[in-house]
């Protein structure tokens, strides 16, 4: 379940517009200043519009970390969704859920690293919506361990573990960009990390052509792409 904000515009129109304009200026603001030091006027004055006018579409400021956290997660699941569109063995799935997850991040890395700080600042009945969701994506990741398992891919682990390892590796390249990304691109990233994941539970290690699978599901379309 998912709280849904009051607003006072109702124009779907006007919301797809605005809102994302709103979202914008508000993460870049937080992820700059920090969120208790930023301001509505702030937010505003990067948006290019009026205070009242953010007003018309969130309820407080602690509305639009909520929404822009929310928002964040929701478009992981999305791509996650669209990259494992059909496909069928378990292992291509593993591989697209993780790739998916780790490139959705890089293009929404200020958003990503701004759940991780400011989440705390969150009101207990959003902080539950927000667990309730990330738990959606690490019961995706899960089920296709759960598969490889199945089909004698993996060895018999423990999914749930395996499940946090793969969620943070995906979020490490946000929180450590700045190193990562002078030295590899995130593909290469993928590929180096998930190897090491992979070794240590495939019954046949070394027998997966890892690069040629990433580099054909980088190839797919994301909804980013789509601009969806």
């Amino acid at each position: 379940m998912v709280k849904v904000n009051k607003r006072r515009v109702e124009d779907p129109k006007l919301i797809e517009r605005r809102l994302p304009q709103i979202l914008d200026a508000a993460i870049e603001q937080f992820g700059r200043n920090g969120y208790h030091a930023t301001t509505i006027r702030d937010i505003a004055d990067k948006a290019g519009i009026s205070i009242g006018m953010i007003y018309q579409y969130v309820q407080d400021k602690e509305d639009l970390l909520y929404m822009s956290i929310m928002g964040t997660i929701d478009n992981y699941i999305r791509e996650i969704e669209l990259a494992l569109e059909g496909l069928e063995d378990p292992l291509e799935r593993f591989v697209a859920i993780i790739a998916a997850l780790t490139r959705v991040i890089d293009r929404r890395r200020a958003a990503a690293v701004l759940g991780y700080r400011e989440s705390k600042s969150l009101t207990r009945e959003h902080m539950n919506y927000v667990i309730e969701r990330e738990r959606e994506v690490g019961d995706m990741i899960s089920q296709c361990v759960n598969d490889c398992i199945d089909r004698r891919i993996f060895h018999q682990s423990d999914s749930e573990m395996l499940m946090y390892q793969c969620v943070v590796f995906a979020h490490n390249w946000a929180l450590n960009s700045w190193r990562f990304k002078r030295a590899m691109s995130v593909d290469e990233y993928i590929i180096k990390g998930l190897s090491l994941i992979l070794d240590a539970v495939l019954v046949k290690p070394g027998s997966v052509d890892l690069r040629r699978i990433i580099m054909r599901q980088s190839e797919r379309p994301t909804l980013s792409a789509a601009k969806v």
